[in-house]
């Protein structure tokens, strides 16, 4: 049984230095349309306009916990845990996605960027599928 227990933490931690969605993110999200972002990510928490740039802030403030327990019939256990918050933060300048942050107390089991990730999957996704298939092919030149 412990064996199980320490061979389930270990390959938890180790997906855990995997990129997460939140991670490709910050990359993949630059560029999209403001009405993309709203349409996958929903409508925002927060918006301010500064410096000719608008600041869209998505809140998950309810702690996501991220954890393993393991326990015993001797009433022994051990728990593994964070919790953690997120605020997904796009800056969009000229109408599209110029950058994207993240702030909060947001450190898991599953990594850093864990609490973040009902934030962004969907938009991940719509990267990943419906954006690819809609884009415009671009004849080679010669």
């Amino acid at each position: 049984m412990k064996e199980k227990a320490l061979l389930f933490a270990s390959g938890v931690l180790l997906l855990s230095g995997c990129k997460s969605a939140a991670q490709h993110a910050r990359h993949d999200l630059v560029g999209l349309t403001r009405p993309e972002l709203i349409s996958c990510a929903g409508v925002p928490d927060a918006r301010e306009e500064r410096d000719g740039q608008e600041v869209l802030v998505w809140k998950q403030d309810q702690n996501v916990d991220g954890g393993v327990s393991v326990s015993t019939p001797f009433l022994i256990g051990l728990s593994i845990a964070g919790r953690g918050t997120c605020h997904f933060v796009a800056t969009i300048h000229d109408g599209k996605v110029s950058r994207i942050s993240y702030t909060g107390p947001s450190q898991t089991l599953y990594g850093p960027l864990a609490a973040c990730e009902p934030l962004v999957r969907d938009c991940e996704a719509y990267i990943r599928t419906e954006r690819t298939q809609t884009q415009p092919t671009v004849a080679p030149s010669g």
